[in-house]
């Protein structure tokens, strides 16, 4: 399909140039005259109608891709959730976690730091602690999927930054949860 399509571009230009070859009369102007350079169209006598493209600049197309990456991973980073008074994944976690390692992998230069959260119950004490297990889990989870530990970090913040204020079911299972901040 591409060759067939080359082919076409390439007869296309050959009967341009034709058409634009006939005589024509000189049409007199005051501006200086400017050159223009010459186009080589370069032709393989073993494939006739080939078209030698000019080389890609690999280096500006590999940039692009990680800046892409990048933006890919930092905003699609979802939380993760985590069961009353627990710090076991989940595999509906597994499965988010699975989903942000492959966005982290993309992107080699994103550096993350991981937050643990709670609900309201439980001591402060409880809480931190129980905040911290929850991102270590996470943590290393993306380590076992092949994240590299040195661009995590964890951080728990117990029961201080809930993302609902109720105090209902409901409002505690939203902020039981590990989630992602971008470092770099």
């Amino acid at each position: 399909m591409q060759k067939s399509m080359k082919c076409l571009v390439l007869m296309f230009l050959l009967l341009s140039l034709m058409i634009s070859g006939c005589a024509k009369k000189p049409v007199a102007t005051d501006e200086p005259l400017v050159e223009v350079e010459e186009t080589t169209v370069v032709v393989d006598p073993e494939q006739p109608m080939a078209v030698v493209e000019e080389p890609i600049d690999e280096a500006a197309l590999a940039r692009e891709a990680a800046e892409a990456a990048e933006q890919r991973a930092k905003s699609g980073l979802e939380r993760i959730h985590f069961e009353f008074d627990q710090y076991v994944l989940t595999d509906g976690a597994k499965q988010t976690l699975a989903d942000n390692a492959a966005l982290l992998k993309a992107a080699p230069n994103v550096e993350v730091q991981i937050e643990g959260h709670c609900d309201e119950r439980g001591s402060d004490e409880y809480n931190l602690a129980l905040g911290e297990k929850r991102a270590l889990a996470t943590k290393n989870y993306l380590v076992s999927l092949g994240v590299p530990a040195s661009r995590m970090s964890t951080i728990s913040y117990g029961e201080e930054l809930p993302l609902d204020f109720a105090q209902t079911e409901e409002a505690w299972a939203k902020n039981r949860r590990a989630e992602f901040k971008i470092r770099r």
